[in-house]
């Protein structure tokens, strides 16, 4: 699959590739020493499309990969829902994939194989989280290097892979946060907002959230935002205009179309706007809603605004640093990471990949509190 070489150089790391000499077959057992099954469940991209009922399938015999020398191969225990895994089914993010191929972008769970170099650096029996495509299945080989060693294996830790540190990268290279400074974060109780959130009031900033229900404003107000705005029962221009005349100094915006717009003309003098992603989008056919774009070089200049894209991939060399950042910062206390694991949902928690289903649906209806995991129970069938 060619967008995982990308992710492979992107780390500095070599393709995977089958271990042939069996003096290597020691690592092969797990660490509550049960077999590694022969086959396993995963999802696939079998046609693309942005509806990811049509895109993807359940497969129920796929083989359990082999890691590379440099490679662990890891038992998924949570694995976790993005906006973007329809632009990924769609095949948005490479043109030149073609189906089939793996979805999902981010896992957490146990070591239970390993190359031989991998070894110098971890062990059978580890908790570890990765970020790396693929993470939609039982069993996922992940480039040692790309993997994040844990205290242990908590759901809480897997909203920090992606939407964790894709606040935490762009609003400190981007947002020039500062204290008193005017933040609005649209989508803000959803799985990147809650940081965007919490990390614009560390940074004493003054914070304006929205949201689709009193549950979520509730929620907000839990984590230190100022001033949550109910969009269902409240016009948020309006709101904006009325109590920040001055407009706001940053933008932290994932849901696009009309919201966009919005952000736009909320803008303060000298204001920034960081388009992190269109939700309300992400379901046409072109992956886009409409924007009234023909008044924005004006609109713009007029305020010496400014709009910048961020994407995660293309900051990769912060995410080290951001990672540690983060989990010191949710161990002592001093972050929420609020989890869905679709307790509230109309069947209930989203347990195994078959629930995977359910989860993209959820988000879409725009249900969630928090980051959306799905849980994946154990399972252990034939022996390799």
């Amino acid at each position: 699959m060619l967008l995982l070489g990308l992710f492979w150089s992107c780390f500095g790391g070599a393709r995977p590739r089958p271990i042939l000499d069996m003096s290597y077959s020691r690592h092969f057992l797990d660490f509550q020493g049960s077999s590694i099954p022969s086959s396993m469940k995963k999802l696939v991209v079998t046609k693309l499309s942005s509806n990811f009922r049509e895109a993807v399938v359940l497969r129920q015999d796929a083989p359990v990969p082999l890691p590379g020398d440099g490679d662990l191969l890891v038992r998924n225990r949570f694995i976790g829902i993005n906006a973007s895994d329809i632009n990924y089914s769609a095949g948005r993010y490479d043109t030149s994939v073609k189906p089939p191929f793996d979805v999902g972008f981010e896992g957490i769970g146990d070591v239970v194989a390993l190359g031989l170099s991998a070894s110098a650096r971890y062990t059978v029996g580890q908790a570890v989280t990765y970020m790396t495509p693929g993470s939609f299945a039982e069993y996922t080989v992940v480039p040692a290097k790309q993997a994040v060693l844990l205290p242990s294996v908590k759901p809480e830790f897997l909203t920090l892979m992606v939407s964790g540190t894709t606040a935490y990268i762009s609003l400190k290279e981007l947002g020039q946060l500062s204290e008193g400074k005017k933040v609005l974060v649209t989508a803000a109780s959803g799985g990147t907002g809650q940081f965007a959130v919490q990390l614009s009031k560390k940074a004493k900033c003054h914070v304006i959230g929205t949201c689709s229900s009193d549950e979520k404003a509730g929620f907000l107000k839990s984590i230190g935002c100022d001033h949550p705005i109910n969009y269902k029962t409240e016009n948020v221009g309006a709101v904006i205009k009325r109590d920040y005349p001055e407009g706001m100094d940053v933008v932290y915006e994932s849901v696009g179309g009309k919201m966009f717009d919005l952000a736009v003309n909320s803008l303060a003098t000298k204001g920034r706007l960081i388009v992190i992603g269109f939700i309300s989008g992400y379901q046409n056919p072109t992956g886009l809603q409409p924007v009234k774009a023909e008044m924005l070089p004006a609109k713009l200049l007029k305020k010496s605004a400014s709009i910048q894209g961020f994407f995660l991939n293309h900051y990769l060399s912060e995410y080290k640093m951001a990672m540690e950042h983060l989990l010191t910062m949710y161990e002592s206390g001093e972050l929420v990471c609020e989890v869905d694991l679709g307790d509230m949902s109309p069947e209930g928690k989203f347990t195994g990949l078959e629930s995977v289903f359910r989860a993209v649906d959820y988000m879409y209806m725009g249900k969630n509190i928090g980051k959306i995991v799905v849980e994946l129970p154990n399972s252990v069938n034939s022996k390799l």
